[in-house]
């Protein structure tokens, strides 16, 4: 039987200042006096009209995610999770994450942002590296990275990410590794460490740039910072997510784990165990801000609603919760999908006898070699 696990609140924000060629994102760059108050009222329209399916439930996070944004201002980010903590039960000490650009960071703005409950940042560093930014179509350079930094920690944030790519236009071993030791100079508690790679939809995939590293460079820089980053205290405990003691995003790991997130605002996606049905719910709204503004609070801004069938849902698990280190309890597939765990028993041995997986006591978690060759484990159980 489907049992609902926790539950998520998700919000897009959807305006940059300008779109990174590599992002492949729903991020609009920003055209003139931006509809803030509006694109907020659309986002508690469209929150409204999706209530229904999470009566009763509790929020255990919350992440404005984008696009950028803290150009919001801080007093729409307050106004809409006033309506939202008015409308769905809040966690007590909730986490509740904003996503920075630091070439959008303002003195002022991050006590007002704390004061309107965020407790959480996610700063979009990448590199403090100059000409790699500049490569990158960043509007920030390493200077001010530092300086948006050091304003949140004096406005009284001591629990922030920095994003952090490699495999970089013109970047070698050096220069990832110098990336980081500028960014634990900074003593983040979460540091999200990932590769550059060139996405469809994107600038650099259609003219992809001169100098990227080939995949035994990429290999090395990976090899060689995961041990940077265990030697200074932040343990790996996703593919590209590594933390001090206590301090994992709480909102990811409950999309890693396979829980449930509400998605509001313009391309936001969510996904809801609906206990009465016992179905599994996909829906996402429609992309573009102008025309998601327009029909917020209707079914013509749903861009699409999907029921993943039991047979697809076990490959479904197992795409986030193997990203994991921990691995997963056989008990919360179980739960969480509404299906017997011996139905994958031969996928697991199969995956055990590769030494892919490790299985005991009920739990199963992916061995060092499982974690270099992901997709073919979830490949195992796609199809079932």
């Amino acid at each position: 039987m489907l049992t609902p696990p926790p539950l998520s609140l998700y919000v897009h924000l959807p305006w940059c200042v300008r779109k990174c060629p590599y992002c492949d994102f729903n991020s609009h760059e920003g055209k003139g006096a931006l509809p803030f108050a509006g694109y907020v009222d659309a986002l508690i329209r469209d929150l409204d009209q999706d209530l229904p399916l999470v009566w009763g439930r509790t929020i255990h996070s919350v992440f404005f995610g984008g696009g950028t944004p803290s150009l919001f201002p801080p007093e729409q980010i307050d106004r809409f999770l006033q309506a939202a903590s008015s409308r769905l039960r809040f966690a007590p000490s909730l986490e509740i994450t904003l996503e920075t650009n630091p070439g959008t960071a303002e003195h002022g703005r991050f006590d007002q942002y704390r004061d309107a409950g965020v407790n959480r940042i996610s700063f979009g560093i990448q590199s403090f590296d100059d000409g790699c930014l500049k490569r990158l179509g960043r509007i920030h350079d390493s200077a001010e990275a530092e300086r948006a930094v050091k304003l949140a920690q004096d406005a009284g944030f001591d629990n922030f990410n920095l994003d952090l790519m490699y495999a970089l236009p013109g970047q070698d071993l050096a220069m990832a590794e110098y990336d980081l030791q500028r960014a634990f100079a900074l003593q983040p508690t979460h540091i999200s460490h990932y590769q550059l790679t060139l996405e469809p939809n994107t600038m650099f995939f259609a003219r992809p740039p001169q100098g990227l590293p080939d995949d035994d460079s990429a290999w090395d820089m990976q090899e060689h910072c995961q041990a940077l980053l265990a030697d200074a205290g932040y343990a790996q405990y996703e593919v590209s997510a590594y933390a001090r003691s206590g301090r994992q995003c709480a909102h990811n790991l409950n999309y890693w784990r396979f829980g449930d997130y509400l998605g509001i605002g313009a391309g936001a996606h969510g996904k809801l165990t609906l206990g009465a049905e016992q179905d599994i719910l996909r829906r996402w709204k429609t992309k573009h801000p102008t025309v998601f503004q327009a029909e917020a609070g209707t079914p013509e801004s749903w861009g699409g609603d999907e029921r993943i069938a039991p047979e697809r849902r076990p490959f479904e698990f197992m795409l986030n919760a193997l990203r994991l280190n921990e691995g997963f309890a056989l008990a919360d597939f179980e739960a969480w999908t509404g299906l017997p765990a011996a139905g994958i028993r031969a996928q697991l041995e199969q995956a055990q006898a590769r030494g892919w997986l490790a299985v005991a006591d009920d739990r199963v978690v992916p061995t060092g070699l499982g974690r270099r060759f992901t997709n073919d484990v979830v490949e195992l159980f796609l199809g079932l």
